[in-house]
């Protein structure tokens, strides 16, 4: 609202939190909870944090109504199945409780564990809990070659490299789950740390 009057014919807010949901936030429910801002469209995934096929989006009556009729997307698509919606009600359970909960302060921890142990190694990330921890390479062939580094070491990472980014933000995207262990993480970093030296 704040910039709302610069905007004659308004502004519109949609956030795609697919790698928010279920594992960014003291509670979860990612970046909205994060921010304390609410969008106006949220869309998601079911496939991430809960493990299930599918996705939604999240808006106003209005919104979903127009998106009912019109996106070739949702017209010429499936729904999910009985026993995926039951799946992903479940794992909504489990994030509510406090099992849940405490998935979600280990995850917080072994995302920071991961950030400080790339950092003294020197390589380039972003501060932050997203569980999602980033490595800047920066040179698609030295990306290329982490990666086949990684995987050499029984570690797979996805590189991204241009024209999917541009050029120069060539980086490594590391996921970090709840599943891990202090080992594993210990193990990326001192593989890592053979490649960087």
């Amino acid at each position: 609202t704040k910039y709302q009057s610069d905007y004659p014919e308004g502004i519109v807010t949609l956030v795609d939190d697919s790698h928010g949901i279920g594992a960014f936030g003291l509670s979860g429910r990612g970046t909205e909870e994060v921010t304390g801002v609410q969008a106006d469209v949220l869309v998601a995934t079911l496939g991430k944090a809960f493990g299930v096929n599918g996705g939604y989006v999240v808006a106003s009556a209005t919104t979903i109504a127009y998106l009912r009729e019109t996106a070739p997307l949702y017209i010429y698509s499936n729904p999910i199945t009985p026993a995926e919606a039951a799946a992903a009600l479940a794992a909504l359970d489990i994030l509510e409780s406090d099992e849940g909960l405490g998935l979600l302060e280990q995850l917080r921890h072994f995302s920071q564990k991961l950030r400080n142990g790339l950092q003294q190694l020197g390589f380039e990330t972003l501060t932050g809990e997203h569980p999602i921890v980033p490595i800047f390479i920066r040179d698609t062939a030295k990306t290329a070659a982490l990666v086949a580094h990684l995987f050499d070491h029984n570690i797979l990472a996805t590189g991204l490299n241009y024209p999917v980014v541009p050029q120069g933000d060539q980086e490594i995207r590391l996921q970090v789950s709840a599943e891990h262990t202090e080992k594993d993480l210990d193990y990326l970093l001192e593989v890592l740390g053979c490649f960087n030296n």
